[in-house]
């Protein structure tokens, strides 16, 4: 496949340093190419996928990948895009969370690949090692004050300030791709927009030293069409690991897309082909209140990072929400499905039905209790209930530990019993 006229169409080619040059050198051989992840948390985020999966497309049309995880520039802070200085951790967090990432990456890329095997790489293996002496004289010398300051990532600090360990960034990640060039014959760099600047630098460097051709390719910051933050809602950022976003909050974060965003989406984040995307996006001009292209890219994203059990999980957990069934949940499905609903802890052997609407704050009185279960405004494990004098007991307790209570058609509360 010719993997750039896929990236173009898909919208993921920002700008390339010798757009011409990469072409030929794609079709003739198979490219080494990489792409950084500084350990800055203990998971990835879905800002960091576009990446990844740009290498995972470069390993299907028969390139190598490499993941560098930035172990030693972990511990400087990249300015770019960052109004203010990074707080710097300590080697050992630094240490803990770069291979909590490097296993992660290996999710989506395949190491064992027959011909063209991914690899993961740290940069601490060769930055660790410096010293300053060396530093300055065989990499900092390639670089002028004047064409360091010209660059985005650090011009736009300039005002607020910026201090030597962040302004020696560039020159730290110009070394990797040098280093990766020298050692395994990398000869692509690819990174998000910002990272133009650190690209361009790492083209310079190895210019000046080994004068090997190189090329450098960025792909574009994700946006969205209302002008809020990607990645973000209201409970936070939507993580990679299931640990901090559950599989069920992750398929919720692309089932809510919106209908300007959606085609958009599908092309960046799933490896459904053009014609596929098209008959969604004719779909969505069509039936926009089916969401099918909602669902696909749900779908698709989820299994992705997850794993097609997790999907089917998220997509049941979803349903059920819907329908109002949620009877048939499992008890880690109940945990995820009602995370972010307020959760009760009720201790004691059974509860009345209007005890429990005050307890779980269903209602804020007893007579709002009443009329609401008259009204048939109340479910208790999805199912209506009218009866006023009705004691909740073990046996109406799903799994033994949780009542579902609804009020209306959305308003969810959990009840724990101890």
């Amino acid at each position: 496949m010719d993997i750039l006229k896929d990236l173009e169409y898909r919208g993921l080619i920002n700008q390339v340093t010798d757009r011409e040059g990469l072409t030929k050198k794609l079709a003739e051989e198979r490219v080494t190419l990489y792409v950084g992840f500084d350990p800055t948390a203990d998971s990835l985020h879905i800002g960091s996928l576009l990446p990844i999966l740009c290498l995972k497309r470069f390993q299907q049309a028969g390139h190598i990948p490499v993941a560098l995880v930035g172990g030693g520039t972990g511990l400087i802070g990249d300015p770019s895009g960052k109004a203010n200085e990074r707080t710097l951790n300590s080697k050992e967090i630094v240490d803990e969370w770069t291979e909590k990432l490097r296993r992660q990456l290996s999710q989506f890329i395949d190491f064992d690949a027959k011909d063209n095997p991914a690899k993961t790489v740290n940069n601490y293996d060769w930055i660790g090692p410096l010293n300053v002496i060396d530093f300055l004289r065989d990499i900092g010398k390639n670089f002028s004050v004047n064409y360091m300051l010209a660059k985005d990532s650090v011009d736009s600090r300039l005002e607020k300030g910026i201090s030597f360990t962040e302004f020696s960034y560039m020159i730290l990640q110009a070394y990797d791709f040098y280093k990766l060039n020298q050692d395994i014959g990398c000869t692509l760099q690819i990174g998000g927009s910002d990272q133009w600047g650190n690209i361009t630098a790492g083209l310079e460097l190895i210019g000046k030293t080994s004068g090997a051709k190189v090329f450098g390719l960025t792909i574009p910051l994700v946006t969205k069409s209302d002008g809020t933050k990607f990645g973000k809602t209201e409970s936070g950022t939507i993580w990679l690991d299931a640990g901090k976003t559950s599989p069920y909050q992750f398929y919720q974060f692309w089932i809510n897309t919106d209908d300007n965003d959606v085609v958009k989406f599908l092309k960046y984040f799933t490896f459904l082909n053009a014609e596929e995307i098209a008959e969604l996006e004719e779909l969505l001009k069509t039936q926009p209140e089916k969401r099918d292209a909602q669902r696909r890219l749900a779908k698709e994203v989820t299994e992705l990072v997850h794993g097609t059990e997790a999907r089917i999980s998220a997509e049941k957990i979803t349903a059920a929400l819907f329908s109002g069934d949620v009877s048939g949940l499992s008890q880690q499905e109940i945990e995820e499905a009602f995370q972010d609903v307020p959760s009760t802890e009720i201790q004691g052997a059974e509860i009345a039905l209007i005890d429990l609407l005050i307890e779980v704050k269903a209602a804020p009185s007893k007579r709002q209790a009443r009329q609401d279960i008259e009204s048939g405004a109340v479910y208790i494990n999805g199912v209506r209930t009218t009866e006023l004098d009705k004691t909740l007991t073990a046996a109406d307790r799903m799994h033994g530990k949780y009542i579902i209570v609804r009020r209306g058609k959305k308003n969810y509360y959990l009840a724990k019993f101890q």
